[in-house]
């Protein structure tokens, strides 16, 4: 499939596109029409759907050109059927055609948005690529199979297809914010922004470059500007569900969540797309969270398993797929971890409620990031616990279990956060006692021994960013220079917990800010994550924005501190979080604005007598 793509886009750049062989045109548009079996806050883009209503509407134009009159009806009901969003009926009518006229791009065209909007992006991607090549004076398909590279995560070869489309259309609007949309998720934010600066200027009056002028600020982090940006784009048209959506989003990270709420139902209210609908109550997930409204939290949570859902992971094992009213006792469970590292380490809060729930004839077997299974393993000893496996598998991501056995196979299986539903429906359901994994005493004593090799002082690990740090992070994070004055607390030996490539930055301390902040020996920060876990309780403290280690620290019971920033789902709408009751939470008055925060953590770090390094607990 990317070597298609990546085929095509070749053959653009060296002035060719031909067409592609279609043999048996016939067999192969009926084996395409089979049905396949199949990131929260993300923004809209505004490209539009599978063959948006306008290219539509000028595909019908060029129908109506046709001579064939044999033809130019069914081609004409395929366009009707794509406009009623009917796109079973699409396909078919399409490969009817193609079964007449093999070599016919219309057909093609219309058989690759029926196939893209059912899901079946392999497909899909062969009939647009036959489409064009066929069609090369058709813009419209490079920029319809440029939006599916783009959705796909094929970010370079997406930004090859609308550049093809934007040099047969100049200024055109859609071609503009398609291309800056590419090349702002390549890290070239400035770049983007200069793409669509002539787009505006040539159309003052159309709306779709200021929602995506929004979301490339919004990820530089100027919040206000991208209100501003979405407001001009609901201003020049009033029914735009993507800007709402998007400013949905920026409403949260400034705090207004309650704001960010009514925008993103009015969104959801205006969207037909079931995979852009699936993202939004996504966000809505996180914006009910932040409200407190846990249990319907969760269950919008729920979208993120939709196949229809550009970024979901689809789930393959044996049994059938637990759900909250399926009784436990005495069962046989697979439970999946998923989403990040973090993710799996958070919702692994639930795991002794499941232990529970199976009793003492129920089987638990966990699927977890194959770094986390001696933890795991330790920390539930009544699990089976072992390493699940992800792969790209035409176009989707699938996560299996391959170590289960042939033999005994469970009955059930279900992701780590479906369970979250029936055993977290609110922050009271969460347990007040810290800890729920496991090191091991022998290497908690053996860091104790190796910390004493730091300087003296108080012992706090420290970390201040993710592995990850695209653009779309990079926000929820701090620059490390915001650190300056934790770091000049007196008093406090700095150990360095980051992993990841942090050398900069630990220079960056030495020099301009007089502080060594020591490295511990003979441990891999990424890898080492049974060991990390030992580390973290051996330390006085750990503080950090929520990455995997301060989950891991938080999981372990150990002290933690961590940056918080506006509209954090996991808080769940409290002062805490519930995961860690232990864990002290420092708030960002709102997203980009560290300083406060980072400043009445110092303070904490100064007070006399010592830092209060747990959260009190309610009895």
């Amino acid at each position: 499939m990317t070597r298609s793509i990546h085929r095509f886009t070749q053959e653009m750049e060296s002035g060719m596109t031909r067409p592609s062989r279609t043999g048996d045109a016939s067999a192969i548009a009926l084996s395409a029409a089979q049905a396949s079996p199949l990131n929260l806050g993300r923004a809209a883009d505004a490209m539009g759907a599978a063959g948006s209503h306008d290219a539509l509407r000028r595909l019908n134009a060029a129908i109506g050109e046709l001579k064939a009159l044999a033809i130019e009806p069914l081609l004409s009901r395929a366009v009707a059927a794509l406009e009623a969003e009917d796109h079973q009926a699409g396909a078919r009518l399409a490969i009817q055609v193609l079964e007449q006229d093999e070599r016919n791009g219309f057909a093609w065209y219309l058989l690759a948005i029926a196939r893209e909007r059912a899901g079946d992006f392999v497909s899909s991607i062969t009939c647009y690529e036959s489409a064009l090549a066929l069609l090369p004076n058709q813009a419209d398909v490079a920029n319809d199979l440029g939006r599916l590279a783009f959705r796909m995560g094929m970010k370079a070869e997406a930004e090859k297809l609308f550049r093809h489309f934007l040099a047969a259309k100049p200024n055109h609007p859609e071609g503009a914010n398609n291309l800056a949309c590419a090349v702002r998720d390549q890290d070239r934010a400035d770049e983007a922004i200069e793409i669509l600066r002539p787009a505006i200027e040539a159309n003052p009056s159309a709306a779709m470059p200021w929602n995506t002028l929004g979301t490339i600020v919004t990820e530089q982090g100027d919040l206000a500007a991208a209100h501003t940006f979405f407001d001009e784009a609901l201003r020049l048209q009033p029914q735009f569900p993507k800007a709402q959506y998007n400013r949905a989003n920026v409403r949260l990270s400034l705090g207004d969540a309650d704001g960010a709420l009514v925008d993103c139902d009015i969104a959801l209210a205006a969207t037909v797309a079931r995979d852009e609908r699936q993202m939004m109550r996504l966000s809505r997930a996180t914006i009910l969270m932040e409200l407190g409204h846990t249990a319907e939290g969760w269950e919008d949570y729920e979208a993120r398993l939709d196949p229809q859902f550009a970024d979901s992971t689809q789930f393959q094992a044996p049994g059938s797929s637990w759900s909250p009213e399926t009784d436990l006792a005495g069962r046989s469970l697979l439970v999946f971890g998923e989403q990040g590292l973090g993710d799996e380490v958070m919702f692994a809060n639930l795991i002794p409620d499941v232990i529970d729930a199976l009793g003492p004839r129920g089987r638990l077997i966990l699927a977890v990031e194959a770094r986390l299974v001696p933890l795991f393993q330790r920390s539930f000893p009544r699990a089976e616990v072992g390493a699940h496996a992800t792969y790209a598998v035409d176009g989707r991501t699938v996560r299996v279990a391959p170590f289960l056995s042939e033999d005994a196979p469970p009955e059930l299986w279900a992701p780590l956060g479906s369970l979250l539903r029936r055993f977290r429906p609110s922050v009271e359901a969460f347990p007040a006692q810290a800890g729920y994994l496991t090191p091991t005493s022998e290497r908690v004593a053996h860091w104790r021994e190796v910390l004493d090799q730091a300087p003296a002082g108080l012992r706090v690990g420290l970390l201040w960013k993710s592995g990850l740090m695209n653009g779309a992070r990079r926000r929820y994070f701090s620059a490390f220079e915001a650190w300056r004055e934790v770091l000049a607390v007196p008093g406090v030996s700095f150990i360095n917990l980051q992993y990841g490539d942090c050398a900069e930055e630990l220079e960056q301390a030495r020099k301009e800010m007089g502080v060594d902040i020591w490295t511990p020996p003979g441990i891999d920060l990424k890898q080492d994550l049974d060991d990390i876990a030992a580390l973290t309780c051996a330390l006085d403290l750990v503080i950090g924005f929520p990455n995997a280690t301060v989950n891991l620290a938080g999981a372990c019971g150990a002290n933690a501190w961590v940056a918080s920033a506006p509209g954090a789902w996991p808080r769940l709408g409290s002062d805490h979080y519930p995961w860690y009751p232990q864990m002290q939470v420092f708030k960002a008055p709102a997203l980009g604005e560290w300083g406060p925060m980072l400043a009445d953590m110092a303070s904490a770090l100064r007070r006399p007598g010592g830092p209060r390094l747990r959260r009190q607990i309610e009895p």
